[in-house]
C-alpha cells in the first residue's frame, strides 16, 4: 500500500514526537556500539550482525532496509556502495537505506561535524594571523587550500577553504584559533552525541584517516540535517567558486600586492566533472576521500517542493566519480519514491530538543555572530545576493522560501515544510 499524504497537521502531532523523545534518550551504550570499535579495513569487509538502532530497529540490520509496495519505484541497481542512506530531510523520514548504521572511516565529510560544531563561534569578518603552530600537524598527503604562514585571513576565507578545497590547513587553523586541536576535537564528539550521532567517534577534525575515527552513513546525514539549519553553512555549502587570498609579495614599485587566486568545490555534483554534469536541485554538502575511507558524500538536494539528503559511503566500484554517480541514482529513486514509500526509520532529533529546558524561539539560524535567518524585509526570502569575499553568487544566494527548518515547541522537535536552502537550486544543469 502507498503512504498515506502527510498533512500540515503533521507538525501538531506534539505528544508523539515526545513519546519518542523518551526512546531516543536512553543510555547510548544500549543504542550504539562502543567508539573503540576501529573501521573496517577492506572493502569486502561485512557489516556487524548488531548495529545501532538509533532511528529505529531496522537501521540496525544489515542489508537494505526498503518498504516496497505498489506504487514505490524500485531501488536502482549497481549501488556498490557499503553503505548509503536516503532521508527526507525535513520530516526526518528514512526512505531507504542500506547498513546505515555501519561504523566506518568518514574522511572528510567529517569537516561537516567540525563546521556544525565551529562555525557559531567566530564572526566571519574576523581575522586572524597564521603562526607556523597552527599548521602542525598536518597529515601527509592532505587536501590543501593554500594557507601561509605569517599570513591574514578572515574567518569567512577559512570557511571558504574547508568548505570547497576540503582544506586541512584550513581546519587546523581554524582549531587553533579555538584553543587547539585537542580541544576542538573534545568539543566535535560532545556535540556529536548531543546530535545523538552515536557512531561517530572523533580523532582528528578534519577527517584524515586515524585509528578509531569513525561514523556512518546515518550519523553524517543526520550530522547534514543540523548543519543546513545553520545560514553560514548552507551558504558554504552551495558556494561553488570563491577567490581565496595569495601570499604576499613585493611588486614592481617594492610595494607589497597581495593577490587572490580561484578555488572551486570540489562537490562534483555542484560544480561537474567531465562525467558527472551539475545535479538538479543540489545545495550542498561534503564529499571525502581517503585511503581507509576510499570515497565519501553526503548531499542535499531540493525538486518539487520536496528536500532530501543521500549519504553513500565507499562505492565498491572503480569507476571515476563513482559515489557521486551512486548518490545522484539514489537521488532520482528518493524523489519518486517520496510520498508513496512507507519509512524504514527517522532521523532523530538533537537531545537538547527533547529536554524542558529547551526554549522556543531560540536562534536555529546559527550564523557566526548571531546574525538571522537569511530572510529580507517581511519575512521574504533573500534570492540572488552574493557573498562577501568575491563568492559566486551562483552558489551562495539564500532563498526558496521564508521561515527556520527547526521549531523547538513544547520540548519537541518540530519541522517546518520548507527550510530556506539556497537558491543554487533553482540552477540548470552543469553547463
Amino acid at each position: 500500500m502507498p503512504a498515506p499524504k502527510k498533512t500540515a497537521g503533521r507538525s501538531l502531532l506534539v505528544a508523539s514526537a515526545v513519546l519518542s523523545s523518551l526512546v531516543l534518550t536512553a543510555p547510548a551504550a544500549v543504542a550504539a556500539p562502543k567508539p573503540s570499535d576501529s573501521p573496517s579495513a577492506s572493502p569486502s569487509a561485512t557489516p556487524p550482525a548488531s548495529m545501532s538502532t538509533v532511528g529505529g530497529a531496522r537501521l540496525g540490520r544489515p542489508g537494505t532496509q526498503v518498504n516496497l509496495a505498489s506504487g514505490v519505484p524500485v531501488l536502482p541497481k549497481g549501488v556498490s556502495a557499503r553503505s548509503w542512506i536516503v532521508a527526507d530531510a525535513e520530516t526526518g523520514d528514512v526512505l531507504a537505506a542500506h547498513n546505515a548504521h555501519w561504523r566506518l572511516a568518514p574522511a572528510s565529510t567529517l569537516k561537516m561535524l567540525f563546521a556544525d560544531t565551529l562555525l557559531p563561534k567566530f564572526p566571519r569578518t574576523g581575522k586572524h594571523k597564521v603562526a607556523p603552530s597552527d599548521l602542525a600537524g598536518i597529515g601527509a598527503g592532505s587536501s590543501m587550500v593554500g594557507i601561509k604562514e605569517e599570513e591574514t585571513y578572515t574567518v569567512h576565507d577559512l570557511w571558504l577553504g574547508v568548505f570547497l578545497r576540503s582544506g586541512n590547513d584550513a581546519v587546523h587553523v581554524l582549531s587553533a584559533m579555538n584553543q587547539g586541536v585537542d580541544n576542538t576535537v573534545r568539543e566535535m564528539n560532545e556535540h556529536a552525541e548531543e546530535l545523538q550521532a552515536l557512531d561517530t567517534h572523533v580523532v582528528s577534525p578534519d577527517g584524515y584517516d586515524a585509528e578509531g575515527q569513525v561514523s556512518s552513513a546515518y550519523d553524517l546525514t543526520l550530522i547534514a540535517r543540523s548543519g543546513m539549519q545553520k545560514k553560514d553553512f548552507r551558504e558554504y555549502a552551495a558556494t561553488v567558486s570563491a577567490k581565496f587570498p595569495g601570499e604576499t609579495k613585493k611588486g614592481k614599485k617594492g610595494k607589497s600586492v597581495r593577490e587572490s587566486f580561484e578555488i572551486q568545490n570540489t562537490n562534483r555534483l555542484l560544480s561537474g566533472d567531465s562525467d558527472v554534469p551539475v545535479y538538479q536541485g543540489i545545495a550542498g554538502v561534503k564529499n571525502g576521500n581517503t585511503t581507509n575511507a576510499g570515497a565519501t558524500f553526503t548531499g542535499v538536494a531540493e525538486r518539487n517542493g520536496k528536500v532530501l539528503l543521500v549519504t553513500v559511503m565507499n562505492p565498491e566500484k572503480p569507476e571515476h566519480n563513482e559515489v557521486y554517480k551512486e548518490t545522484a541514482r539514489l537521488f532520482d529513486w528518493g524523489f519518486k519514491a517520496a510520498g508513496k514509500v512507507q519509512p524504514v526509520g527517522e532521523l532523530v532529533p538533537p537531545r537538547s530538543a527533547a529536554r524542558p529546558s529547551a526554549q522556543p524561539g531560540a536562534n536555529p539560524s546559527g550564523e557566526a555572530g548571531g546574525a538571522g535567518s537569511g530572510t529580507g524585509t517581511g519575512g521574504r526570502p533573500v534570492a540572488g545576493a552574493p557573498t562577501a569575499g568575491g563568492s559566486s553568487g551562483m552558489g551562495t544566494a539564500l532563498g526558496i522560501t521564508g521561515g527556520v527548518l527547526v521549531l523547538l515547541v513544547g520540548g519537541a522537535f518540530l519541522v517546518n515544510r520548507r527550510w530556506p536552502l539556497p537558491d543554487l537550486v533553482r540552477r540548470r544543469t552543469r553547463p
